[in-house]
């Protein structure tokens, strides 16, 4: 979407939870716009704050801290691990909050190599929803264990930016965090926000090209995050009771959904699925975009 006269658009810029972030508004209002803007940022930072893995301060460490004591915990939070364990009854267990604790051996820079298979059945061991303790608010998690908002934390922060910034503005808008983006209010003035699915290869270009009115689309994929190794490709979504990818995931899966942590939800259990992940959300009914 071009910025014109006939045309107005806002676009913000900043950074939270270690991927690029967007608002886009439709308005010619500077003020309006950046105030939006700084409601966004401060939003996003906040469950940052609070859920991150990587803060000491927050309430993620703090439950993966308590050697096995009981953790009184908040409302949101409580929302969240309610979430979290719909997800893996929904799963059957591939999908775990308490996945955590494979970021010990799984890493993804540059030279990274798979872990061992050994070192794989060591950790899945200290996994599964059902060694956890969940009666709210108190959550009990045995020694070893972690927890890990990941799966979920970037698609709720879009939903949570969507709820507040709808009630400070009837602009169109447009919230992208790191790909995963929703839009509210009226259509834009160009009549829908034009979005491109990244490129597998080169990142410059878009694999397809949506356009977006109102609701939410996530992508779930290994554009970004990835080992190759022995003629091998490994992605970085994980089937909690292996400790592996999945086999034969798409390359890439985008869904849309009414909410950002619908659309998640979809795209992340569709590549627990591997070769079935399209028959999957077919079923669903859930509008989508794969590549292989």
């Amino acid at each position: 979407m071009e910025d014109s006269p006939a045309n107005p658009l806002w676009r913000g810029c900043f950074t939270a939870m270690a991927n690029p972030c967007e608002l886009l508004v439709g308005t010619a209002d500077a003020t309006s716009a950046r105030r939006l803007t700084e409601l966004a940022v401060a939003e996003a930072l906040r469950i940052e704050r609070k859920f991150s893995r990587y803060r000491d301060d927050s309430v993620t460490s703090a439950i993966n801290k308590s050697h096995g004591e009981p953790v009184e915990v908040d409302a949101e939070t409580a929302r969240l691990l309610d979430y979290g364990r719909s997800l893996w009854e929904l799963s059957d267990g591939a999908f775990d909050l308490t996945s955590g604790v494979l970021r010990r051996i799984w890493k993804f820079g540059e030279g990274a190599r798979p872990p061992t298979a050994k070192q794989v059945r060591g950790l899945v061991k200290h996994i599964g929803w059902q060694h956890l303790q969940w009666h709210a608010p108190f959550v009990r998690m045995q020694k070893g264990m972690e927890l890990d908002f990941g799966g979920i934390g970037k698609e709720y922060a879009v939903d949570r930016v969507a709820e507040i910034l709808g009630q400070h503005s009837q602009d169109a808008l447009l919230i992208n965090f790191g790909g995963d983006l929703r839009a509210i209010g009226p259509p834009p003035p160009a009549g829908a926000w034009r979005v491109g699915i990244e490129s597998l290869g080169r990142r410059s270009e878009a694999l397809q090209v949506l356009a977006l009115k109102h609701g939410a689309l996530a992508t779930s994929g290994d554009a970004r995050r990835f080992i190759e190794h022995e003629g091998k490709r490994y992605g970085h979504i994980f089937d909690a009771r292996t400790g592996w990818p999945p086999d034969q995931a798409p390359r890439s899966i985008t869904a849309a959904a009414d909410t950002c942590i619908q659309a998640g939800t979809f795209t992340t259990l569709a590549m627990l699925q591997g070769a079935r992940a399209e028959a999957f959300l077919d079923g669903e009914e859930v509008r989508h975009w794969c590549f292989r």
